[in-house]
């Protein structure tokens, strides 16, 4: 792979942006690829912004993506989405939670993010948080629903992505983390 494909994963804080960008890049790592990350989580506790950049390829310089060539933006909060386009070109593939956690219920709460996104970037892909949770039970496990969404739009190899969800999950938590993904894999296309 000459070319560094982009992977920015974006949220407010508790949705386990973090846990998501190891996982993607030690995947990236495992299948072979020179893989760099950058996270911010700086009010992370207050429901503040999260995001982390991970790029991967045959030799990455830098771990932060340049303006306009994230090639997937996963996005955890709708909000979120919108203070990110600018990495996004018109052929992101962006992966939308249709999730409010910043400011749910606040009268100032942009409506129609979708629509308005989708005058601009031709692939979005619309996520409902309650019909994937409902799926694999829990809702910590959600960013792992998504990663399993993203990987049917990487180079990165199926056995790279157990190994390293195994590596970085909690012991004890591999199975269900697993299923999470799996689930994401098959239902978010």
């Amino acid at each position: 792979m000459d070319r560094i494909f982009n992977i920015l994963i974006v949220g407010v804080g508790g949705q386990g942006i973090i846990l998501a960008s190891d996982i993607a890049s030690k995947a990236a790592a495992l299948a072979g690829f020179d893989s760099k990350k950058s996270e911010i989580h700086g009010m992370s506790q207050r429901g503040g912004s999260v995001f982390s950049h991970v790029r991967y390829g045959s030799k990455v310089y830098s771990p932060v993506i340049p303006l306009r060539q994230t090639d997937i933006l996963v996005s955890l909060e709708e909000m979120e989405t919108v203070r990110w386009a600018d990495f996004c070109s018109k052929d992101t593939i962006i992966i939308l939670a249709k999730n409010r956690v910043a400011m749910p219920e606040s009268k100032d709460y942009p409506e129609n993010i979708e629509e308005a996104l989708k005058k601009t970037f031709k692939n979005i892909i619309t996520v409902d948080p309650k019909e994937i949770v409902q799926k694999i039970g829990k809702p910590k496990f959600f960013n792992v629903a998504l990663l399993g969404a993203v990987s049917n739009y990487t180079k990165i190899d199926e056995p790279s992505w157990k190994k390293a969800i195994e590596e970085e999950v909690p012991a004890g938590a591999f199975d269900e983390n697993w299923n999470a993904f799996s689930i994401g894999k098959s239902a978010i296309k």
